[in-house]
């Protein structure tokens, strides 16, 4: 959950030409720094640009340009995973140092569209403007804004790694292969020698240990695992670091759906997974 998001406003049609770059900085899924500074483009504005971000020549002219402000990027963006929203802003960087003579950054592009398409199967083939996205998720933003558009980049990804359990070095994986792919079977049958047998469990949220070790665990002390909950479910294990975020951040569809089924009257129990683990221990012990 450790990465940074950025964003950047361009002048002209020129992808050089860049005004304003936005940057938040997230460590275990929390912002702890944030820049953001307008940039003499030492270019023309374009009209229609200006229509888009509100930002004029007469707003940059005591504005630093790229070449003055590339260290500070360099230092936000150094080793790091580095979030944007197509390749807009990572292509405008990579024109920019080489408009300036200077060299490419070390980092790790991660393309928060490229996820949301992978999340959220309305948006698998269009409608992954991020605008579009961040409605979809009732997350308010002022748009067009560097810092901003950085921070809605960086809320899609949080929520994807909630809404699918896949940590931040998995979607550098998953981003490069097929948007439909088979899933990953994570059924198990329990042992029913084991002390927790008849119980139906389904994971949810990103977890310290994978979801393949997780239903090993659970299959082992007797419970049957299942991708979903169902009406059957008995126990919805939920990732320790969603469960610390709730305040401001949205459930998991499978987190709603069994909050839902507990208030219809079904016995669902709603545990985290350091109780979980505590749990199979405690059950192999005996």
């Amino acid at each position: 959950m450790n990465f940074v998001a950025i964003d950047v406003e361009t002048a002209n049609e020129d992808f050089s030409s860049i005004c304003q770059i936005g940057i938040a900085k997230y460590s275990n899924g929390q912002i702890i720094d944030e820049w953001c500074t307008l940039i003499d483009p030492e270019d023309s504005f374009s009209p229609i640009n200006t229509s888009i971000h509100g930002i004029s020549e007469n707003d940059v002219k005591e504005a630093p340009n790229f070449l003055s402000v590339a260290p500070k990027l360099r230092d936000f963006l150094k080793d790091s995973i580095s979030v944007c929203h197509t390749h807009f802003d990572r292509v405008a960087i990579a024109r920019a140092c080489e408009r300036h003579n200077i060299p490419s950054f070390n980092t790790t592009w991660l393309d928060s569209a490229r996820i949301a398409r992978r999340t959220w199967k309305e948006f698998s083939q269009s409608g992954y403007g991020l605008a579009n996205i961040c409605a979809h998720l009732g997350y308010e933003f002022k748009h067009h804004d560097a810092l901003e558009d950085a921070k809605a980049s960086g809320h899609i990804v949080l929520m994807a790694v909630q809404e699918t359990g896949l940590s931040i070095d998995d979607w550098l994986k998953r981003v490069e292969q097929p948007i439909k792919q088979n899933s990953q079977n994570y059924n198990r049958e329990g042992n029913p020698e084991g002390a927790l047998y008849g119980e139906i469990v389904c994971f949810t949220g990103a977890l310290e240990i994978t979801r393949s070790e997780a239903a090993d665990l659970a299959a082992s002390v007797g419970c049957n695992v299942t991708s979903g909950v169902t009406r059957k479910t008995t126990i919805l294990v939920v990732g320790d670091q969603d469960l610390q975020k709730l305040a401001g951040h949205k459930k998991s569809s499978k987190h709603r759906k069994a909050e839902d089924m507990m208030l219809k009257g079904f016995h669902i129990r709603i545990i985290n997974e350091s109780d979980f683990k505590k749990i199979v221990k405690h059950a192999l012990a005996n």
